[in-house]
Parts: C-alpha cells; sequence; structure tokens
C-alpha cells in the first residue's frame, strides 16, 4: 500500500519503533499517545523515515515524515513521495530485515575495524575550544600510564586555523606531523574534528568558495549566513559537487602531509539550512544532512552525530551529547537511544562520551563535581556498546578504586573485540544490529517494553546498572539456560534479582537451545 497518508489501525498487543532517535525512551509507541514531524526536524541525531513493528509491519518513505500514535491508530503522512505500509512476517526482526533488504541494504562494507576493538579518546572535554600538541600527547601518556589501552584519539574544535581553513593552527601545533608519528607510535589512531561551516571573517578562504558557488545561499539570492553553538558561519553547499570535492581536497591534505587517520563529522544538523535555500540541488533541510553524511563515506576512519537516512551505510553514529546525570537526560537515555538506533538501520554506534559530554556541565563552572559512582556506571554501560569513547581523564577525576572499575570495563570491550568485530562483519552482510532490542531476539516472550537491557547478538545479555546506589538489579530473562559472568546459571523465563556490586557489569551468556 502506497498514498502521501496513511491510517494503521493497530493489531492487537502491536508496538512500534523508528523515527528520531532521540525519542528512544519513549519507544515502542502505540500504548500511549505520541507524535513526531520529521518534517519540521529532528532531534540533533540521526532519524529515518522508517517505523517498524512488533508483529511483522514497516512503514516506509524516501521522503521526511511526521506521524502520530492516538487512540490506537497509527497516523502518518508526507509531503513529497509515497509512504509505504507492507507486512513480512509476524515479528520485530522479520519486519526490519524486509525493511533494511528493500530501503536500506547493508553496504557490506565497515568503518575501521579498530572502532569495534578499541577504546575512543575525545579531548573536548579535558580541552575544550584550547587542544594543544602537547596536551594531546600528554593526554595519549596519560592513558599509557594508567593502564587504559591505547585506542582511537580525536582532537576537538580549535585544532585548525578557523572553520572552513582546515590547516593546524601553528602557535598550537607546531609540528603536526611529529605529533602524529608519536602517537601512531605509542598504538593510536588519530582523527580531526571538522564540520561544514566557513567563517565569513576569513575573506580569502570566504571570497574563493563565494566566487564558486560553493557556499549556500538564502531565498533572496545571497550567501546564507547561519547561527549555531560558536556563532555566525557560512555553509558549505554539499549539493554541489565541486564544494565536496574541494573539501575532501583539505582532507586529503591532512591525510598525506600529517598522517592523519580520519576525520569526526560533526554538525550538518537539518536545522542549519532552510526549504528556502539555493543550492546545487535542491533539497530538504533533512536532505542536505544526508549530503553531508555522503562526505564521510570515503574515509573508515569517520564519526557523526546528526544523520538523515544512510541506514546501513559504514558510517559510525554517536548518540547526542549527554549531561553527566542519572536521568533521561545522560545515562539513563544510552541503552534506549542506542537500541532505537539499531532498530532504524544504524549498526555501528557509539554512546556519547563517557561521564557526559555536554561542555556546559564544565564549561565556566568550578562548582562542577564528578559523581564517581555514575562515571563508572556510565562506563560499564558503554562497555558491551559496539564502541565506546572516553573524554573527561578518568585518572584525573576518580580515585583509584573508581579508576580501576573504569580501566575494567576499558578492557572488556578490548577483550571482546573479536565479538564485536564479527558481530560488525554479520551487520555489513545483513544489516541487522550489533546491538539488539530483547524483543528482537525473542518475539515470543513479552519483552518489547524492555528499555534496560539488551543482546549483543543473539547471545549475550547485558544488563547495566543505570539507577544510582543500585548494588542488585532485577533482569528479565527469555527462555533458555544462562551462564552469568559470576558463574551463576540462570533458566527462563524468569524474573531474577543478581548481585551487581560497583566492581560489576551483569552479563549472561545463553549456553542451551530455548527450552519450549
Amino acid at each position: 500500500m502506497s498514498q502521501r497518508q496513511l491510517q494503521v489501525p493497530l493489531l492487537d498487543g502491536e508496538v512500534w519503533w523508528g523515527g528520531d532517535i532521540t525519542d528512544g525512551g519513549a519507544m515502542p509507541y502505540g500504548p500511549k499517545p505520541f507524535a513526531r514531524d520529521l518534517i519540521a526536524g529532528i532531534g540533533g541525531n540521526q532519524a529515518v523515515p522508517l517505523l517498524v513493528s512488533s508483529k511483522g509491519r514497516f512503514v516506509w518513505s524516501e521522503y521526511p515524515i511526521r506521524f502520530q500514535f492516538k487512540d490506537n491508530i497509527l497516523t502518518a503522512e508526507c509531503e513529497e513521495g509515497e509512504l509505504t505500509l507492507e507486512e513480512h512476517g509476524r515479528d520485530l526482526r522479520g519486519a526490519f530485515r524486509a525493511a533494511s533488504g528493500a530501503y536500506f541494504p547493508p553496504a557490506d562494507s565497515l568503518p575501521d575495524a579498530r572502532f569495534f576493538t578499541v577504546p575512543q579518546y575525545n579531548l573536548w572535554i579535558e580541552m575544550q575550544y584550547e587542544p594543544t600538541q602537547a596536551r594531546t600527547l600528554k593526554y595519549a601518556e596519560d592513558v599509557l600510564a594508567n593502564g587504559l589501552p591505547p585506542g582511537i584519539i580525536m582532537i576537538d574544535d580549535n585544532w585548525m586555523e578557523d572553520y572552513g581553513v582546515w590547516k593546524f593552527r601553528s602557535d598550537r601545533f607546531p609540528d603536526p606531523k611529529a605529533m602524529t608519528d608519536e602517537l601512531h607510535r605509542l598504538g593510536f589512531q588519530v582523527m580531526l574534528w571538522t564540520c561544514p561551516f566557513v567563517s565569513p571573517d576569513n575573506a580569502a578562504n570566504f571570497r574563493w568558495l563565494e566566487n564558486r558557488d560553493y557556499l549556500l545561499r538564502d531565498e533572496n539570492g545571497e550567501i546564507a549566513i547561519r547561527r549555531w553553538w560558536n556563532g555566525y558561519s557560512a555553509v558549505l553547499d554539499m549539493t554541489n559537487a565541486g564544494a565536496a570535492e574541494w573539501y575532501h581536497a583539505q582532507l586529503k591534505q591532512l591525510i598525506e602531509e600529517y598522517g592523519i587517520d580520519g576525520f569526526k563529522f560533526d554538525a550538518g544538523d537539518p536545522e542549519y539550512y532552510r526549504a528556502s535555500d539555493r543550492s546545487a540541488l535542491p533539497q530538504h533541510p533533512n536532505g542536505h544532512c544526508e549530503a553531508w553524511a555522503d562526505v564521510g563515506l570515503r574515509y573508515a576512519f569517520n564519526e557523526y552525530r546528526a544523520c538523515w537516512k544512510k541506514a546501513g551505510q559504514p558510517l559510525v553514529q554517536r548518540l547526542r551529547d549527554r549531561q553527566h546525570s542519572w536521568d533521561d537526560n545522560g545515562l539513563a537515555s544510552l541503552i534506549p537511544n542506542g537500541l532505537a538506533q539499531g532498530l532504524a538501520g544504524y549498526a555501528y554506534i557509539c554512546p556519547d562520551m563517557i561521564g557526559g559530554g555536554q561542555i556546559g556541565d564544565v564549561e565556566n563552572n568550578p562548582d562542577f563535581r564528578v559523581d564517581q559512582e555514575l562515571f563508572v556506571r556510565y562506563a560499564q554501560c558503554s562497555a558491551l556498546f559496539p564502541m565506546m569513547q572516553f573524554s573527561t581523564a578518568p585518572w584525573r577525576v576518580l580515585d583509584g578504586e573508581h579508576l580501576d572499575y573504569c580501566i575494567a570495563a576499558a578492557k572488556l570491550h578490548a577483550e571482546l573485540g573479536d565479538t564485536f568485530l564479527e558481530l560488525a562483519r554479520h551487520a555489513a552482510n545483513t544489516g541487522e544490529p550489533i546491538m539488539r532490542h530483547m524483543a528482537y531476539v525473542f518475539p515470543e516472550d513479552g519483552l518489547e517494553d524492555v528499555k534496560d537491557q539488551f543482546m549483543l547478538g543473539d547471545r549475550l545479555l547485558v544488563a547495566p546498572v543505570v539507577k544510582p546506589g543500585e548494588r542488585q538489579r532485577i533482569i528479565r530473562f527469555p527462555r533458555g539456560q544462562w551462564l552469568g559472568d559470576d558463574g551463576a546459571t540462570i533458566v527462563g523465563p524468569c524474573l531474577a534479582e543478581v548481585d551487581a556490586p560497583l566492581s560489576r557489569l551483569p552479563r549472561y551468556e545463553l549456553v542451551s537451545p530455548l527450552l519450549d
């Protein structure tokens, strides 16, 4: 069934996922009224024009949609193109596999394998807008000195001369090649922050790009100057092939001259574009976000926060910046939003920075204090995501006991690297998530509402502690025999309260076939 508007009566017990990743906490949809307008905008993270059902159905459009669940009816509409409602099988997995195969098939390629086998270290919280060569090297040395494994180090904003001038600031990075060589020697890969903005104050660069029509223009034909979190900038028109090639040339020079491994592609959010903007290829704002995502496909080391569509592609998708808190603005959001990413077709996912990535928590805030228990639980929750990312230096803010727990989480992630990589290759072949909803793997067990535990593949159940002060937690076990990391055996289906001291990340392997 294809049309501009759909009204879909819900089946008995049917619930849905999809749309905007930031709504993960509200998923699954159906039991309560809910509405989202993806035509008006997305929530600073990934979004897709897809809704997928626990009863084997899905809704898809190639264009932005709005949808509503009310009175046991799903209403969806689009202003361009058509909506498609299809039914495949009887469960969530069948619906997702059918949607993926038809509309966002996996690319059969991966981001670099090291994303799945080592931690990431982003310098954002430690250095904010003042990264330097000396401080970068010191951070890497401290990683190793404190017993953490080497990994992917990301130099964040303000390493460059200006927005749109992608050259190292010589006052902060006097010898970038020597720095990169040393980081490689220490076992790190190196990524640089970048964005599609161009400072209008850099006259020569701005003029050069303007004269070639590489910058977005507003409805009046003037260069569009947009307000973003760092001020006012022009925006590269990534629908213009010449603009995209110019940008790739800047990145290529950084790779060839300094040995940079890849890039964090920040911004690109639809909110920085207008439907009335003049571009080489007319686009809805979401389409400009999609064009920005296309840029990263050339780089095995890439990272995105904002993305429209591009499910199934070898792009690393990080959850948006979260606060250093236990609530739905912090730790409690990681699992539901991570599950939403997987059911939107984004397999190669990373939670936000351990301890939280909101600069407002620490910038000009001398009274900010790290909650050490929260920091540890955040690290444990991240450890069995497909990727994990540190920023705040745990050795600086934690005592010895809490630091040891974070080091153990990082080492656990590295120890399971082969498992992550095997699941990532499976995702590249099939499109299936690495991190899976309980209902995706066990559709007959009534687990659709579970938001604080997940499956890693089909055999490893992960149940992090996400509430303050908890030293036990209740886990919902599906049918089967489960062997815990603590040596305990549990036979499901059942609810079981397990010990979860601060030193433990509860996890259980399915060791026998499902029981009737």
